[in-house]
């Protein structure tokens, strides 16, 4: 998540320069950067540099059990279609 109150300018730098290093490791190294979490996007599209990540979901929790290999209730249903 955050780290602060990134909607106030005054505190935006320690969340924003987070995100900053992640879109450089992204862009130049190649990195792989997986944001989760409303407030997390929320944070990477207010500094403008979403557009530089690999992967943006809203998911939070849900997105990381994903990765772990959980199966989600809501995707399970959708696959007994």
């Amino acid at each position: 998540g955050p780290m602060g109150v990134f909607e106030f300018e005054k505190f935006e730098k320690g969340t924003f320069g987070i995100v900053e290093i992640l879109a450089d490791i992204t862009e130049k190294n190649g990195a792989i950067t997986i944001i989760g979490g409303g407030d997390s996007v929320a944070a990477c599209e207010q500094s403008g540099l979403a557009s530089k990540m690999s992967h943006i979901s809203t998911g939070g929790g849900a997105s990381l059990e994903l990765l772990e290999g959980k199966v989600l209730p809501g995707v399970a249903a959708l696959a007994d279609k």
